[in-house]
């Protein structure tokens, strides 16, 4: 199924009942090792702030921290949050990190805070307007990064002439039409924002302009993915999961939960309604049933690339998970 199909895997680490930021990352750099064995293309990893659970915020250090602890996949970010960033600090982060570990950094850019308003004005120390100016940023980011730089009054060291995959990232379809007019790669978060997602694929289809890094549109989907060998255990191990976004729609957020037998008393019909809402994008069950729900979305929407998250509370079934995956699709 599927055979030119990449495969690939975002992590939070997110931070579980009885852990602490300490263990997310061990288990980030697990998964880490286990899909690189797997074959899976990167790993990204991304930017969160003033999230109690979520140990990711310093997004470029643990980039650094996992490409260290693997062989050859690629590591990256999905995504670096730029208008919290000035694009020269960004430039030479991602330049060290290339330099540590030539052709295997991604960075994928965002627009959005990916925090609360109060927290992105203590990120932007203020200046609260700098989400407008992501076109430009990403653009000043290229010229970091090029050679034609050489006779710039700033330049970034490590970074210049560096060749670092940009990715736009998107969860609507405002960042579709800019990186089909930048001609860059396109990752959206239909993981837990599907709503927008065909649309802004076929936007970014129908006006992309080759570029000096990409001659045709690339389309990368992030989903939600939880694989057991029934399709009654994967049901159950996405309780955690459904429990995590219930937190997130009432803003009542805790570690992420052990898997109980029915979320029934755990939800309203609206609440469960809102959650479905979001997470509408996520495959739940065994290799046969995955294989017939994955094989239809594939077709449906044509992706270049599954990217896919399992928020699974126990680390050995979310291995499996990762590799049951893994036989479904190839």
């Amino acid at each position: 199924m599927a055979k030119q199909l990449k495969l690939s895997a975002l992590d939070l680490s997110v931070v579980i009942q009885g852990g602490n930021a300490a263990t997310a990352i061990s288990r980030t750099v697990e998964i880490a090792r286990h899909v690189e064995q797997l074959g899976y293309e990167r790993i990204w990893l991304a930017e969160h702030h003033n999230m109690e659970y979520i140990a990711s915020s310093a997004t470029s250090v643990l980039i650094g921290h996992v490409a260290g602890r693997t062989n050859h996949i690629r590591v990256g970010s999905g995504g670096i949050m730029l208008p919290n960033h000035a694009p020269l600090a960004i430039a030479e982060q991602f330049g060290t990190l290339d330099t540590l570990y030539p052709g295997r950094i991604d960075l994928g850019l965002g627009r959005a805070p990916g925090t609360d308003q109060l927290t992105a004005m203590a990120l932007r120390r203020n200046n609260a307007n700098t989400a407008y100016h992501f076109p430009s940023d990403v653009r000043e980011l290229q010229l970091y990064f090029s050679d034609d730089n050489s006779d710039g009054r700033v330049r970034a060291f490590p970074g210049e002439g560096i060749d670092i995959p940009i990715w736009i990232l998107g969860s609507s379809t405002d960042s579709a039409y800019l990186a089909a007019e930048m001609g860059l790669p396109y990752a959206f978060a239909a993981h837990f924002a599907p709503q927008q997602f065909r649309a802004a694929i076929s936007l970014y289809r129908q006006h992309f302009k080759p570029s000096a890094q990409l001659d045709s549109p690339y389309v990368l989907a992030c989903v939600n993915v939880i694989a057991a060998d029934t399709d009654e255990e994967a049901q159950v191990l996405a309780t955690s999961m459904y429990r995590m976004f219930l937190g997130i729609v009432t803003n009542t957020r805790r570690p992420l939960q052990p898997p109980v037998p029915s979320m029934d008393p755990y939800w309203s019909p609206d609440m469960e309604a809102a959650v479905k809402q979001m997470t509408s994008c996520t495959f739940i069950g065994s290799k046969e049933r995955l294989q017939a729900q994955l094989s239809k979305f594939i077709e449906e929407t044509g992706v270049d690339e599954l990217m896919t998250t399992s928020n699974i509370y126990d680390q050995g079934a979310r291995l499996k998970s990762y590799r049951i995956l893994k036989e479904v699709l190839f």
